[in-house]
């Protein structure tokens, strides 16, 4: 009887201490993992949203750029205890990375609680000023008469640049090769030199450059010309139904109450609706990208089984 009666409360006292647990979160500081380096899109805008959330919490919100990043960092928050204070800022890489993984520390989908994509960008197919390819259909028509001879720069392997790279050969049949780079600085400078035909980069580094001149701007990946810089073409004007976004974020690691997930759900929504973050996202080319838990869920598996199609298609070596 007595152990009857032992068992009974410890069932009820693990029933109600999460859901208490729950109402009074935060009672301490919350943390944002990026997992990149500090001063790229996803820093500045962990940081944005870290300001005005801990306005509305009630607890300082802090931004960790990790020593590690990718895998590691994100199976890190994943392994987190999931009670609400260790948050990750998820990237594109995020579900590109699951598709070219031989296998992960961690199940991409279940092992997160996701709470709200926040922001897009896309990306973009660029070319030096003086290139004699003037359009994305002049790309892909030279391209188609020469396998394999015209070249793209990209991230490393497996990126989002070289996946969407991988991308439009398979849906506009060509063979324009790939050449991976560590960095933009010198990816731009073959550029400039003749030493490479065009590049594939992120939109909150690729627009800075065609504005200030340095690039020229061929087509962007989004479904529609991106309303931040309307005068590059999107590919799917020339290759119908193409769409690539890259996105950020928020996480949390998996089992995270509901309660506390929904209240950061709302609160983020609630951010994102302000005119003076609108601008500052708008001011590295973000446009806000709310949405609910599932949606987000729903978004990292249509990206990753993307991603994965491509991979399978192209032959491209996991790791």
């Amino acid at each position: 009887m007595r152990l009857a009666s032992f068992v009974f409360a410890t069932i009820a006292i693990a029933a109600f201490a999460t859901p208490c647990a729950a109402e009074q979160w935060p009672t301490r500081s919350v943390k944002i993992v990026t997992g990149t380096p500090a001063g790229g899109s996803p820093d500045f805008v962990s940081r944005l949203l870290a300001e005005r959330l801990a306005e509305r919490l009630g607890q300082p919100v802090v931004v960790e750029n990790a020593t590690t990043t990718g895998v590691a960092t994100w199976n890190a928050v994943a392994k987190s205890p999931p009670d609400g204070y260790v948050l990750s800022m998820l990237t594109g890489s995020f579900s590109a990375r699951a598709a070219v993984a031989k296998a992960l520390p961690y199940d991409p989908v279940k092992d997160f609680a996701f709470i709200t994509l926040v922001s897009g960008y896309p990306m973009v197919v660029a070319t030096a000023p003086t290139s004699p390819i003037k359009s994305f259909a002049d790309l892909i028509a030279r391209a188609k008469a020469a396998p394999f001879a015209v070249t793209y720069g990209m991230n490393p392997p497996g990126s989002v640049h070289h996946l969407t790279g991988e991308l439009i050969n398979v849906e506009a049949g060509t063979s324009v090769r790939g050449i991976p780079y560590r960095g933009n600085t010198q990816m731009v400078q073959d550029l400039l030199g003749g030493r490479l035909d065009v590049m594939i980069e992120t939109g909150t580094i690729a627009f800075a450059q065609i504005r200030g001149g340095i690039l020229r701007g061929l087509a962007v990946s989004s479904r529609e010309r991106f309303a931040l810089e309307p005068d590059v073409p999107a590919i799917a004007e020339t290759v119908p139904g193409f769409e690539v976004m890259s996105w950020l974020g928020l996480a949390a690691p998996g089992g995270t109450p509901r309660a506390i997930v929904e209240r950061l759900n709302r609160e983020v929504h609630q951010i994102l609706e302000l005119p003076a973050v609108r601008e500052k996202l708008a001011g590295v080319d973000n446009v806000p990208t709310p949405s609910t838990p599932e949606e987000m869920r729903d978004y990292v598996v249509r990206d990753s089984a993307r991603w994965a199609r491509v991979v399978d298609l192209k032959g491209i070596e996991k790791y």
